[in-house]
């Protein structure tokens, strides 16, 4: 399961309430994203 993050009020919200409605069910904001866990550091050549 992957859980997402809203941009606003920075609650965790899983994706089964995603697939139902595009909002946060916290504060109805509609900008929610996928936190990345781990960061990649390129080195340039």
């Amino acid at each position: 399961m992957v859980d997402y993050k809203c941009f606003s009020c920075k609650k965790i919200v899983s994706d089964t309430y995603i697939k139902k409605k595009v909002r946060c069910p916290y504060c109805g904001s509609r900008l929610i994203f996928k936190p990345r866990i781990s960061t990649t550091k390129v080195k340039a050549a």
